[in-house]
């Protein structure tokens, strides 16, 4: 069964240091983050008065307000001066430590503030939690902890347990009540937290070769990292699961797996581990599937229906998004893979919405982009991602169904770049042919953003470093039959196309002399059919570059599917006069000088081809098609039975046995002295 999955370009943040928020402006930001609490702000040890405790609960639930007014009444009857917090904690049945904050604790918030964990501090005990009760309550009270930034009313989504209004007022009644800890018989069993692999001895761990050392001060951090993943053939990958190798400053990492050199040659031009800049467009997700880390979330083992495949020699690109500590720390990931023996029987679509013409003027305080696409076939959307950066205010996902109903997807109404995640339902949400699938984002470049990375802000366009802007909601759907696979592939492919032109072009005239952009702006206008803007960019590479035999092949290439058949030879010819060996420019010159009627000069490169790649029965093939259109059907034949000679590969050879019955058919005359 073939089954062919959508492929789309990868844009993703990639941060600068130069964009990145100062620290005044992350401070003004967020003055409750954690980072800016101290032990200071752990409640005081001394009793409250039980008039203390009842105005305090007076503000918050009226139940409470009512026990404590009468608590109060009864202490002041009794002549008491002073309560004690527990005493005063029975009279109002105020929360306690062992039977209700120790377990709203561990299920929370312990996957990561756990001694080794991904968060700054430990809370898993009473000590612990204590000394950042007034921390936790108003953290949570802000919601900006546990980091759950989507509409609770979406979904429902995998691992989506943000916390209550009832548990937000529990943690605040129990630190205003000077955190008692109540009766150590009430509390739940103690958990362990492993730094092992959650999922399981993993088939292969691969790391960086060198960890890559962070600077000790300064703004956030995006580092670009390809990995090669040691393969000696094709592998099924049921998932991932990813060590950030330094917990204390890895925030997250984004995934991609790039087949082809192209990540390898950018990491390998900077002298340390890693790069910084953008991402290859080579770089994108395997089969339509999310790749990723965020703290505390461990994804689980696709079934093996459900599995992508990995190709020999593709290379793992991980972008990291770090946080200096203050002092220099070594960073180095290390990443599990999980295998399967069975390939897969289901391949999803990912779809990506968004504009990459975005282009906010400084002070703009609501800049809209809106996008869409109209599914051609039934689908079930299985997760989505939204991504933004700094600017972002409000994302928002949504379907609108034939019959005029809308089904929301994501909503999310203080958008924060730090806190991204993939959002997967419990239940895909099926769609029928015809629904249109839709984001609307609401950016705010004013100064009264407090995230906003310029103060006093300026201009803000499309890129994908973190000081510019994006605006994607990536989709992933899942189709009933592999024919609907490759009908939306194909309906999809030109839309997301035409996007990433635009956004290469933004970048261009920001980097107009990287010659790797021109080069993928112009790939991309040939897959639009557009070939003399595709030329223009191939032509600057090659001045760029013009010891490069690459940059004249592909200028050759794009001149040929222009039909400008004497351009594209003395393009080719450059192309081999600086490697004589590069046997795919001899190929495309026979093409060329095939299609000119030169066919003796045709077939000698072709014969050279051959020479250059013995072992190419796609070589042969080529050779045998030259020598039957210069009616030579004999040495045609022949050539054409070395090909099957070197493959068992039954479509290839089956294309040989028809090539070979046809120039048999033909073969009436001598071949040619």
């Amino acid at each position: 069964m073939k089954i062919v999955a959508t492929v789309v370009a990868a844009c993703l943040l990639v941060s600068h240091p130069r964009g990145a928020p100062t620290a005044e402006t992350a401070k003004n930001a967020e003055k409750s983050t954690y980072n800016e609490f101290s032990a200071a702000s752990a409640p005081p040890a001394v009793p409250y008065r039980a008039s203390q405790l009842a105005a305090k609960a007076t503000a918050r639930n009226a139940t409470a307000r009512n026990a404590t007014a009468e608590s109060a009444e009864l202490a002041e009857k009794k002549n008491y001066k002073r309560v004690s917090a527990v005493s005063a904690f029975s009279a109002v049945a105020f929360p306690t430590y062992a039977k209700d904050i120790a377990p709203l604790i561990a299920d929370r918030c312990a996957m990561c503030h756990h001694e080794g964990g991904s968060a700054p501090f430990s809370l898993t005990t009473f000590n612990e939690i204590k000394r950042h009760a007034a921390q936790i309550a108003a953290v949570t009270r802000k919601r900006f902890m546990p980091p759950w930034k989507a509409d609770p009313l979406d979904g429902p989504f995998v691992g989506q347990h943000p916390l209550s209004d009832a548990e937000i007022e529990l943690l605040q009644q129990w630190s205003d009540a000077g955190t008692p800890e109540g009766d150590p018989r009430e509390l739940p069993p103690a958990r362990s937290w492993t730094e092992g692999w959650q999922l399981g001895a993993p088939d292969l761990v691969i790391t960086l070769p060198q960890p890559y050392t962070l600077p000790p001060d300064g703004t956030d951090v995006f580092r670009i990292f390809a990995i090669p993943i040691p393969t000696d053939r094709p592998r099924f990958v049921r998932g991932l699961e990813f060590h950030p190798g330094n917990a204390r400053v890895v925030h997250h990492a984004n995934i991609r797996v790039d087949p082809t050199p192209a990540s390898r040659r950018l990491d390998a031009a900077d002298p340390a581990p890693g790069y910084d800049g953008v991402i290859a467009r080579s770089a994108n997700y395997p089969d339509g599937h999310f790749l990723g880390w965020t703290p505390g979330q461990v994804a689980p083992l696709l079934p093996d229906s459900l599995s992508w495949r990995l190709e020999q020699d593709t290379d793992l690109v991980v972008e990291l998004h770090m946080q200096p500590s203050g002092k220099a720390e070594r960073v180095s990931p290390a990443i599990g893979f999980y295998f399967s023996d069975v390939p897969p029987t289901r391949i999803p679509a990912m779809l990506r919405l968004g504009r990459q013409s975005i282009d906010i003027p400084a002070g703009e305080s609501h800049y809209t982009i809106d996008d869409a696409f109209t599914l051609p076939v039934d689908a079930e959307v299985e997760a989505v991602q939204p991504h933004a950066h700094y600017r972002a205010r409000e994302v928002r996902g949504f379907a609108t169904l034939p019959d005029g109903s809308t089904r929301r997807l994501i909503d999310i109404a203080d958008w924060d770049f730090r806190w991204q995640h993939v959002y997967r339902f419990v239940t895909p949400v099926k769609l029928p042919k015809g629904t249109t699938l839709a984001m609307r984002y609401v950016y705010d470049n004013s100064p009264s953003n407090a995230r906003n990375p310029q103060q006093p802000p300026t201009r803000a366009r499309w890129g994908q470093r973190s000081s510019d802007e994006m605006g994607d909601l990536w989709i992933q759907v899942l189709t009933r039959t592999d024919q609907d696979l490759e009908a939306l592939s194909r309906a999809f492919r030109p839309k997301v196309a035409a996007e990433d032109v635009i956004g290469y072009e933004v970048e261009i005239e920001k980097h107009p002399n990287e010659a790797d952009l021109h080069d993928s702006a112009a790939m991309l206008y040939l897959e639009l059919g557009r070939y003399e803007p595709a030329i223009a960019h191939f032509t600057r590479t090659t001045a760029l570059k013009p010891q490069s035999a690459q940059a004249h092949y592909n200028l050759g290439t794009g001149l040929t599917m222009a039909r400008r058949l004497d351009a594209a030879a003395a393009a080719f010819r450059d192309s081999l006069r600086l490697d004589p060996s590069y046997a795919n420019a001899h190929n495309n010159l026979g093409n060329v000088l095939l299609a000119q009627g030169k066919n003796d000069a045709a077939i000698r490169e072709f014969r050279e081809v051959a020479r250059l790649q013995p072992q190419s029965a796609g070589a042969l093939r080529n050779l045998a098609a030259a020598y039957a259109v210069d009616g030579q059907f004999p040495l045609a034949v022949e050539t054409i039975d070395r090909a099957l000679q070197l493959t068992s590969s039954d479509p290839i050879a089956g294309e040989l046995r028809r090539q070979r019955a046809m120039y048999l058919q033909r073969r009436t005359d001598p071949p040619r002295q």
